[in-house]
C-alpha cells in the first residue's frame, strides 16, 4: 500500500474513533413534562407549576371571589402585572407567568385580558385592520374589556451554605389588588425549602 493512502488510512481511522467516542459521551432519554427532576437545586420547571398551582387554587378558594361574583354577577377579570424576582438567581419568570395564566384560566372561574405587551400588539393589528379591512370584519377600537384586578408579586431566596452543602429557601409572595380602589382583596404566599449536597451553586 502506497505511504499516502498509509496516511489516509490513519487519519480516517483515527477521526472514526474519535467521533465514536464523542457520540458515546451523550446519552438523551424523554421524560414526562410533569416528572420532578432535581439535577443543580436550583429553581426549575418543576418549582414553577407546583407554586403556580397552590398559590391559584388557594386565590380561587378565598372570600373575595364569592363576594364579587356575588355582587357583580359575573366572574371578575383579572390581569397579570409585574412579578419581580429579588432573589440571588435567575429564573425565568415568564415560563412562572404563563404557569400562573393557565392555571386561572383553566379554572373557569375568573375571566383573562392580555397583558401590556400582548395589548400593544392588538393595537396595532386593529389599527391596521381601520385602514384596511373590510367593515363588516374590522374590529373597532375602545372596546376592550378592563380588568377588575392586578396580580403582583415578588420571588425572594435565602441561601444558607457551609462549603458544598446548602439550604436553599425560596419565598414567592402574591397578591391580588382592586383596580377600583387598590385595595388588596388577596395575599398569598408559598415557600419551598431545598437541601442541596455537593453542590456547585454559586449563591
Amino acid at each position: 500500500m502506497p505511504l499516502v493512502m498509509k496516511k489516509l488510512l490513519i487519519i480516517f481511522v483515527g477521526l472514526s474513533i474519535f467521533t465514536l467516542a464523542g457520540c458515546g459521551g451523550t446519552k438523551v432519554s424523554r421524560k414526562d413534562v410533569n416528572e420532578t427532576i432535581d439535577l443543580s437545586g436550583a429553581w426549575n420547571d418543576s418549582d414553577s407549576r407546583m407554586v403556580s398551582r397552590a398559590m391559584i387554587d388557594d386565590m380561587l378558594d378565598q372570600r373575595w371571589l364569592r363576594k364579587f361574583t356575588k355582587k357583580k354577577r359575573k366572574p371578575p377579570t383579572v390581569i397579570v402585572g409585574r412579578i419581580r424576582n429579588l432573589s440571588h438567581e435567575h429564573i425565568n419568570l415568564n415560563t412562572f407567568v404563563a404557569d400562573i395564566e393557565r392555571a386561572m384560566v383553566n379554572s373557569g372561574e375568573v375571566e383573562f385580558v392580555a397583558s401590556r405587551d400582548e395589548r400593544d400588539d392588538i393595537r396595532e393589528e386593529r389599527k391596521d385592520q381601520d385602514l384596511h379591512a373590510s367593515e363588516k370584519t374590522r374590529k373597532a377600537m375602545g372596546q376592550e374589556a378592563g380588568a377588575d384586578f392586578m396580580l403582583k408579586g415578588t420571588v425572594n431566596t435565602i441561601i444558607d451554605a457551609n462549603k458544598k452543602t446548602q439550604v436553599r429557601f425560596y419565598q414567592v409572595d402574591l397578591n391580588l389588588i382592586s383596580m377600583t380602589d387598590n385595595r388588596k382583596v388577596w395575599v398569598g404566599q408559598k415557600k419551598i425549602k431545598k437541601l442541596v449536597e455537593g453542590s456547585n451553586l454559586r449563591y
